[in-house]
């Protein structure tokens, strides 16, 4: 199954920007990981921020593929902060406690100004 997910990486001082667009489902897997394994070369940035701004649709299978994206972070002591979540899915991190593990924002300038 080909991916409807793209993921740009953009390197800011010690934080890294995954701009996701499209749809986060199983067939994701592949883009998702490939663009946080890039966030850990040249260098380490202690923050990771998911923008979610330009994405259409998220299932259960993606919520795990940002749970697992999460623990890989958390086990190498690095922060993951989400922004532009529409409130559906703001409600539905919410809901099934990912925003207790994952900081929520707005927008990804504000979460671009978080202090770890």
């Amino acid at each position: 199954m080909a991916s409807t997910c793209e993921v740009d990486v953009r390197r800011l001082p010690d934080t890294v920007v995954l701009v996701i667009r499209g749809e986060i489902d199983s067939s994701a897997s592949q883009p998702l990981q490939s663009a946080y394994a890039g966030t850990l070369e040249p260098h380490m940035a202690s923050r990771v921020v998911l923008d979610f701004t330009a994405v259409d649709y998220m299932n259960s299978t993606g919520i795990a593929l940002i749970v697992g994206i999460l623990a890989q972070a958390r086990a190498e002591h690095r922060t993951v902060a989400a922004s532009g979540l529409s409130e559906h899915y703001r409600q539905i991190f919410e809901i099934t406690r990912l925003s207790d593990f994952i900081q929520v924002f707005a927008d990804v300038d504000d979460a671009i100004a978080i202090t770890t």
